[in-house]
């Protein structure tokens, strides 16, 4: 749903090149559009897998539920390659606030969110993500220079968003509350983002590695408040169960190791695309299996939140040299 939590090198030092790899046989370039597809629509449905997880479970279990078996994902890839966990108090102490911010606290607050708004509509205020990360940076990161094409994507983008919500309509028949923390989620995203770059930035550890115990120390974070404010589920439903464990070892696990594969052999910028068909999968799945409606004006605001987004991803063409 987000981009894989793992420190981000500043833009002066990228992952890898941005373009496919050279001399890839017509093997590889299928079997890398395969996994862009497939990636493509287990995020997209996470949205469908929250909403029936909440069905039988407390926002809070579901969420649980989502980092422990991600985790266990991760740390069964570790185990498999013989890989260890991060080292040393400063390291694990980042990925404490980390993982508050961009597994915890996100996790929950969707899942609460869509106790009484559409998964389709959650899907949509997670692509404002981008939107947030690029205001957020023009105040925190400094490499990050306004243009005029990032700020027209940024007021592009959020006029898709009262588009979607049915601005011109005094916002009828949109419940403030479940919107809110929707939106509130999607804001989460950046703001760890930017705490990562600023400090997990060149730490020693693979991606897999970093992750793992990011989402470990949110089990933790989550089993401790669901202890405090939940009570344990009555009975385990089929459905609300396996939505909840896909939702954790597959769209939270695998997910994410099948993103680090697509950032090294595609590039980030390519991989990254995956972001703008994750709305489009939620809305469809959320009207063919949930049922949901959809009026006009919500294909054509989540189009305008896409159009904006990328936008604002935008970077200037280089400079030649002289």
């Amino acid at each position: 749903m987000s981009a894989p939590a793992t420190p981000r090198p500043a833009p002066s030092a990228p992952i890898t090149s941005s373009a496919p790899l050279r001399g890839a046989d017509r093997t590889g370039a299928f079997d890398w559009r395969v996994r862009f597809a497939f990636l493509s629509v287990v995020w997209g449905f996470s949205f469908l897998f929250i909403k029936v997880g909440t069905e039988a479970y407390a926002p809070f279990q579901v969420a649980l539920g989502r980092v422990f078996f991600g985790a266990l994902a991760l740390v069964a890839v570790l185990l498999v390659r013989r890989e260890p966990l991060p080292r040393g108090l400063r390291t694990w102490g980042h990925l404490t606030v980390a993982a508050l911010l961009l597994n915890t606290a996100p996790f929950a607050l969707f899942a609460y969110a869509e106790q009484t708004i559409t998964s389709t509509l959650a899907g949509i205020c997670n692509a404002t993500s981008p939107l947030w990360g690029m205001a957020l940076s023009l105040v925190a990161l400094s490499e990050d220079r306004p243009t005029r094409r990032r700020f027209a994507g940024l007021g592009i983008g959020f006029l898709g968003v009262l588009t979607v919500l049915g601005a011109w309509q005094g916002f009828a028949g949109v419940d403030a509350k479940g919107t809110a923390l929707a939106l509130l989620a999607s804001l989460s995203y950046p703001i760890g983002w930017i705490y990562v770059r600023r400090t997990l930035a060149g730490t020693a550890g693979s991606p897999v590695a970093m992750t793992a115990g990011q989402l470990s120390v949110s089990t933790l974070q989550l089993a401790a408040v669901s202890a405090l404010f939940t009570s344990a589920p009555a009975s385990f439903p089929l459905w609300p169960t396996l939505a909840v464990v896909t939702l954790g070892a597959l769209g939270t696990g695998v997910a994410l190791q099948m993103q680090y594969g697509l950032v090294t052999e595609i590039g980030p910028t390519t991989a990254q695309m995956v972001t703008y068909f994750i709305p489009v999968i939620a809305t469809t799945a959320g009207v063919l299996v949930l049922g949901e409606q959809l009026h006009w004006n919500t294909p054509l605001g989540a189009a305008v939140v896409l159009a904006g987004a990328a936008l604002t991803q935008a970077r200037p063409p280089a400079r030649k040299a002289a």
